[in-house]
Formats: C-alpha cells, structure tokens, sequence
C-alpha cells in the first residue's frame, strides 16, 4: 500500500516500526532522514533489535548526531565492541554495545522520551513476544537485540529475554496496539535470502611498519619460509595445504547471524501478511552482511532512497 496522497495528509496518528536486521539498521536512518524531509510526523515508535537501537535514539531526539557517528565507524571500532566472555550463553557480553547507545540517548526512561516508544524482545522461556514499553531505555534496546548465541540473555523484570526478530522482526501489530492510525514498517530483511553468505570481504588495511627496511626484510623471510614449505613433503602439511585450497567456510558469527536471518525473513513474510502496514519500506540492504556495521554510508543512503522512492510514488499514484 502507499500513502493516501501527499505524506503530510496522512490521517490520524502514524506510528513508525523499523525493523531487525544487524548493520543492515543504519538504513533506518536514511528512512527517518527522508520522512522528515517529506513532513512526516511520527507519532508512535517501534522497533526490534538494531530497529530498537535507532529506535531509542530517534525517539530521544538525537539521531542526527548517530547518524554522524555511524559514518565515522571504521571495521576497527566495530571490532572494538564485540567483548567477548567466557561461552555460556552467549559468546559477547554486549556491555561495549549498551555503552555506545547511551551515549546517544539522552533519557534514561522510556516513559521520558519525547516520542512514545516500545523495544520488542522474545522470552526465551515462553517463546512469547515481549513489548517493553517502559523502564531502562538501555536494558529495554539491549534486551531487544540480544541474537541468541552471540550476545548474552538480557534477565529483566523476571525474564530472560533475547533478541525480538525471533517472533517480530517488523513489530506493526505492536504500533496497532499503542494508538497508531497509520502504520509505516521498515523492513530490512528483503533480498537476505538468496544472497552468499560466504563470499569474501574486502581485507581492512595492513598498517605498514614505518621502518620501510625491516617491513622489506619481514617480506623476504616469510616468501623464503612459503617456499621452503612448498619443497618439504610430509602427511601434516599435505593436509594443511588440502584445507587452504578449499573454499573458506564462514565464522561462526556469519553462520549464526545468517541462519537467524533467513528465519527473520520468513517469520516477517508471514506476519507482514497477516498484519501489514500501511506503508512498506523495503530498502535493498540484503547484500550487507549482519556485522557489517562499518558500512553505514551506503545502508543509510539506501534507506534514504528507497523511502523518498516510495513518498514520491505515493503522491504520484
């Protein structure tokens, strides 16, 4: 559906729900980038996951400055984040994550942020869907993107709660019930399935010695070791060299991001079917892969794009 004539006649209240989707999230920024331009007011805010993050910070007022800050992220930031714990039950504690989103919203209460929000998040025990709509701002956003096996379980209000994508990726029905009239939905998920999942990405740069000699030396050494192990011949460096010919397998992050993924993409199908908005948002993101929150330029450009598209064409239609 598009809207009913030019976007700043929209009737009634609009509620606005971005969905899941990892580092494909920063198009969510082009998308509110691109409806404030067009005059349209947000009245209501929902979100899963990263769609919780941006969320959060857009509800608190302060998404131009994110905006700026995603587009300085280098993959070495990034990397900074991820601090990793002992498994138990999940491999990065996320406190490094909590931290960067609160720096960026300035309530620290739901019920004080200038828009109405709400954070969606699953109850690992039930499986039911949890819609936060007061308390923490950080523990409502950190429970909401907390990806099973990667991040740790967020305990909250005698739950624990893991990530929503689980059973509401694009969380409309949720906007329904907090007032919304008309209901925008951001959905990131549209072209992950499909896409290769394995395929290579750009090495980030090597940081040369500064010493130019010593770098040439280090060179010679290890092309002089390559060869003398290409000559030498015994069972463990056959089955090395059988494994390094191979085509890479994918991390362990990029199998589980991916594999929830693909579950995200079919549950928010159905329930996109069975409850869609008024709007749909389908920014063509699904050629980035979850942890590549580096790439914000062009997620958010995305987003900016296919929103002004689907504006444009309402008006035109």
């Amino acid at each position: 559906m598009t809207l009913p004539g030019p976007p700043h006649r929209i009737p009634g209240t609009v509620g606005l729900a971005l969905g899941s989707g990892s580092a494909r999230g920063w198009a969510h920024i082009g998308v509110i980038r691109a409806l404030a331009e067009a005059g349209v007011r947000v009245d209501f805010v929902a979100g899963t996951s990263i769609g919780a993050a941006v969320g959060a910070v857009f509800a608190s007022g302060d998404v131009d400055a994110l905006e700026d800050v995603a587009l300085g992220l280098d993959w070495k930031q990034v990397a900074s984040f991820y601090d990793a714990v002992l498994p138990k039950s999940g491999l990065i504690d996320g406190t490094k994550i909590s931290n960067f989103v609160r720096r960026h919203v300035k309530e620290t209460r739901i019920e004080q942020l200038r828009i109405p929000y709400c954070a969606v998040a699953t109850d690992l025990d039930t499986g039911e869907e949890v819609a936060i709509r007061e308390g923490d701002i950080i523990e409502a956003v950190r429970a909401s993107f907390s990806i099973p096996g990667i991040l740790t379980p967020v305990r909250l209000n005698g739950r624990i709660l893991v990530d929503g994508g689980l059973v509401n990726p694009v969380p409309v029905n949720v906007l329904r019930e907090m007032g919304a009239d008309f209901v925008i939905a951001v959905d990131l998920s549209h072209g992950v399935v499909g896409s290769r999942t394995s395929r290579e990405v750009p090495a980030p740069p090597r940081v040369e010695d500064p010493d130019t000699r010593v770098t040439e030396i280090k060179n010679r050494i290890a092309q002089a070791l390559s060869a003398r192990m290409a000559r030498a011949s015994f069972p463990a460096l056959d089955q090395i060299r059988r494994w390094r010919s191979r085509q890479p397998l994918p991390s362990i992050f990029d199998v589980m991001t991916t594999s929830i993924s693909i579950m995200e993409t079919l549950i928010t199908t159905a329930r996109l079917q069975a409850d869609p908005p008024d709007l749909l948002i389908q920014p063509k993101v699904g050629h980035l892969r979850s942890l590549e929150f580096h790439r914000a330029r062009e997620a958010i450009a995305e987003g900016y794009r296919e929103a002004a598209d689907r504006l444009g064409g309402a008006i035109a239609q």
